[in-house]
């Protein structure tokens, strides 16, 4: 597979013969004819989510961080920040490098870069809440080099999106969209939740309005890349091979049990409303709810154990 050219006027490529990668595009984006039509509906919503981490107001947090919370809750709250800003880090740049340049629908092509921004948006976020809030902003940034707990959940992540270094075939790029998949509808959650937690006992409601502006883009991100996968299947059913498959289910298993294996170490069992057994619970609905969207089977079979959460995160 190679890239795809910024501008191929020899191009004679049709809008029926529109693929999401292995076509032939001319490069020109014209908003008035797309063959994925849900991408136009998806970059509709993106901008109208459009938002500002200055629209935040983190009076009331810095207080509450210096004062109100638990030895426990701020070490969470923190290592909480050094997992988002690690994860949102790597998306930036994965979108840019190895996912849209292979990518041959230009509708598609516009909303992977508006979620490219909005990633680096909600990296500026984080630093408006690490450097107006926090104790040592330093040690936030660089958390990875000193917890070795951080660093594993890191190391696999940014494994997974550096096998597309190199040769890119079809199963690469397919394999690499359900990790985007995993990385927007499993990995940002326990972190998520925490902030929420906190916020459900009456303290850090800024970071909890920020992390409600950020999961609202994820959700969209989220679509995004079911969307694509589905596309895919209905295009190249032959790349869903038993092989495959299995690759995927085992992708997923390992997402969830980082997860999980962070949530709890984040919050040591000592967060109101995010226990152990609760966290293992809600990811793993969450990697069944994320594996059913793209056509495959459940792998846990359990329900959803906080709806608080949901509530929570509504605008």
């Amino acid at each position: 597979m190679h890239r795809k050219k910024i501008y191929n006027p020899a191009s004679n490529e049709t809008l029926s013969d529109r693929k999401i990668f292995n076509g032939n595009p001319h490069g020109i984006l014209n908003f008035t004819k797309a063959k994925y039509t849900w991408a136009l509906k998806l970059w509709d919503l993106m901008e109208a989510n459009t938002w500002f981490p200055k629209e935040v107001d983190t009076t009331d947090d810095v207080r509450d961080y210096a004062c109100n919370l638990t030895a426990a809750e701020k070490r969470m709250y923190d290592l909480v920040w050094s997992q988002l800003i690690s994860m949102d880090s790597f998306q930036t740049n994965n979108l840019a490098d190895n996912i849209n340049p292979y990518i041959t629908a230009p509708e598609i092509n516009a909303v992977l870069t508006r979620q490219a921004y909005e990633e680096a948006n909600h990296s500026k976020s984080y630093a408006v809440m690490v450097e107006a809030i926090c104790d040592n902003t330093d040690l936030i940034y660089e958390m990875e080099k000193h917890d070795e707990v951080l660093r594993r959940k890191n190391d696999y992540i940014s494994s997974v999106y550096e096998e597309l270094a190199g040769e890119v075939t079809d199963e690469k790029l397919l394999l690499a969209m359900v990790a985007n998949q995993i990385l927007e509808g499993v990995y940002f959650y326990s972190g998520f939740t925490a902030i929420y937690a906190l916020a459900r006992a009456g303290k850090m409601l800024g970071s909890a309005q920020m992390i409600r502006f950020i999961q609202r883009d994820e959700i969209t991100h989220l679509l995004l890349f079911q969307n694509m996968i589905n596309s895919v299947r209905k295009e190249r059913p032959d790349l869903f091979t038993n092989e495959i498959e299995a690759k995927i289910y085992e992708m997923f298993q390992k997402a969830g049990e980082l997860e999980i294996e962070w949530g709890k170490y984040i919050t040591q069992n000592q967060i109101m409303g995010f226990t152990d057994d609760i966290i293992d619970q809600y990811i793993k609905y969450l990697v069944d709810d994320r594996l059913t969207s793209i056509g495959l089977k459940r792998i846990y079979n359990v329900a959803h154990p906080i709806k608080w959460v949901d509530d929570f995160a509504k605008f």
